[in-house]
């Protein structure tokens, strides 16, 4: 079943639109360009922009006015009022040839982030958690890590190699580590487009932005197709529920891999989405260092 389309929520193009975060203390949306090494915001009708020398590409929340940035080379804490960044952890860097993609916080307090390429080279990157104090590669051999989200229970991850198009469901021990082999919760190998980022709802219910085919779809927590929503430019990437009442789809997207015809196409490609009334989020969990 497809839902009523989604809107423009902020126009501003990005080459890479990736970690869309609801600040629940804030209530404010974060998001980035990956490619164009920025953090965005808005808060009512203020555009809001911080720009970097590393590409930064994930968020976590420490307090009202503290995030937790993944970048190229490092985790560190950001200072929305100061501006001020203090180191937490080196993230590959002795590697120039990887970055960080996609990343979020799990219930237990703990930060998932993903690696990969510059050049999204065959197995060159990872998947790691921060967890008070210390960061662990947890899966190795990863080309494009994305659909990084947990179940409401804490006791499942979720992540997706994007170029083997499958989205793998983990268990997790009580301190949110993987215990067991991640199996196969969807598959789509062989399809037109990539799975990338994905957020789980209140119900449990996975939200997969589809890279290549402009939508976010959701499925149950046995892997069934239920609904989704047209995003209105076909490289939708990242999915975050937010807004007052948790009820509004947030999705980011992308101009990258399109040419100038496909831009003359889709006009709002790159621009960020929200289609409200959608379903009802889980709040973004706090990240504890």
């Amino acid at each position: 079943m497809t839902q009523a389309g989604a809107v423009i929520f902020d126009a501003r193009p990005c080459m890479l639109g990736e970690g869309a975060l609801w600040h629940p203390m804030r209530k404010q949306l974060f998001w980035f360009d990956i490619l164009g090494k920025k953090l965005l915001s808005r808060q009512e009708d203020v555009a809001l922009e911080w720009g970097f020398a590393d590409m930064v590409s994930a968020a976590g929340w420490l307090d009202n006015h503290r995030l937790l940035l993944a970048s190229a080379r490092a985790l560190f804490v950001f200072d929305l009022q100061s501006g001020a960044q203090t180191h937490v952890a080196s993230l590959e860097a002795d590697n120039p040839a990887t970055r960080s993609n996609d990343g979020r916080a799990d219930p237990m307090g703990g930060f998932w982030i993903g690696t990969m390429g510059q050049n999204a080279e065959q197995g060159a990157g990872a998947i790691y958690r921060y967890y008070r104090g210390e960061l662990r590669k947890i899966y190795a051999g990863i080309t494009i890590p994305n659909a990084i989200c947990f179940a409401p229970n804490g006791r499942c991850a979720h992540f997706t190699d994007t170029v083997t198009g499958q989205v793998m469901r983990a268990p997790l021990n009580d301190q949110g580590w993987p215990q067991g082999k991640p199996e196969v919760y969807l598959d789509f190998a062989g399809q037109d487009f990539g799975p990338d980022g994905a957020v789980i709802d209140a119900h449990g219910h996975m939200w997969l932005a589809q890279w290549g085919a402009g939508r976010v779809a959701c499925y149950d927590a046995a892997g069934q197709y239920l609904r989704h929503i047209e995003i209105g430019a076909p490289h939708s990437s990242c999915p975050a529920f937010g807004g007052a009442d948790m009820s509004t789809l947030f999705c980011t997207t992308a101009l990258q891999g399109m040419d100038s015809a496909a831009r003359a196409a889709h006009p709002h490609a790159g621009q960020t989405f929200a289609a409200h009334g959608v379903g009802k989020g889980q709040l973004e969990h706090q990240v504890i260092l």
